[in-house]
């Protein structure tokens, strides 16, 4: 069987295993340790005096593939390639990896498993969810009816949906507006009132509404998806906007949204 090589262009997670006045020796750690090679030309856009103080043996790096010789078994790299937005968000991708196959380990002790046996119910996974850590993490957040259409055993699917729920805390996310919304009528007030509990209570997600100084008020809505909270408030807003009159005074100013819990 041909072994599996990276891409041209990949970002990927690199062990520091030798270096050289002429370059940087390494092993891909997420290609079973697969030998690449960083060149004192890609390591900075400017001269580089001392190749040790970029890095030390052991180190990890985020690299960028530039060429990938199956047949040589060559890998080329790259870190002054590298953008600040791509390491950060291979450095996040990879905690999770890392926090993904440790709660794997602990779910294959509580079964029993054997090695084939745990790398089959991982390709089941990330088969169904494109990657371990998003399977595990609907795991959590659903529990065992995450599982349901992988064939897995009763047993099976409760302790993974236990042990991901122990380890893995699913984000929940906050977005909100400032609303001003007042009525000339004579039972203005009450009008108000009961507009803003009858857009509060129409929707399905978590809406809290409260005063903030006449004749503002302030709607928070808290949702699993930041496109599903997103759609949400848009729902409350056009419900408050619909329950005014045309000579009523309507106007709201969005608020900054906020993630809470989840991988960083």
């Amino acid at each position: 069987m041909s072994e599996v090589m990276p891409e041209s262009g990949e970002i990927v997670i690199c062990t520091v295993r030798e270096i050289t006045s002429h370059g940087i020796y390494v092993n891909l750690d997420q290609y079973e340790g697969m030998n690449g090679f960083l060149h004192v030309s890609e390591i900075s856009t400017g001269w580089v005096r001392n190749i040790e103080r970029v890095a030390k043996p052991q180190q990890k790096l985020v690299l960028k593939v530039i060429r990938a010789n199956s047949l040589r078994k060559e890998i080329d790299l790259s870190l002054r390639q590298v953008t600040n937005e791509e390491r950060r968000a291979k450095v996040i991708e990879w905690k999770r990896e890392e926090r993904a196959m440790s709660i794997v380990n602990v779910v294959k002790n509580r079964l029993g498993l054997g090695e084939e046996q745990t790398k089959s119910l991982v390709h089941k996974l990330e088969e169904e969810y494109g990657t371990l850590y998003g399977a595990l993490e609907t795991a959590a957040k659903r529990k065992e009816k995450a599982l349901q259409s992988l064939g897995l055993s009763p047993e099976a699917a409760k302790v993974i949906a236990e042990v991901a729920g122990e380890k893995i805390v699913p984000p929940r996310y906050e977005v909100g507006a400032l609303v001003e919304v007042s009525s000339r009528m004579p039972d203005g007030i009450e009008r108000v009132k009961q507009t803003l509990l009858a857009a509060a209570t129409a929707s399905d997600a978590e809406v809290h509404i409260t005063y903030a100084g006449a004749p503002r008020y302030r709607v928070r809505i808290m949702a699993d998806d930041y496109k599903q909270a997103e759609k949400a408030l848009d729902g409350v807003l056009d419900k408050i906007k619909d329950g005014v009159g045309k000579h009523d005074v309507f106007n709201f100013k969005r608020e900054i949204s906020r993630k809470y819990g989840g991988a960083s």
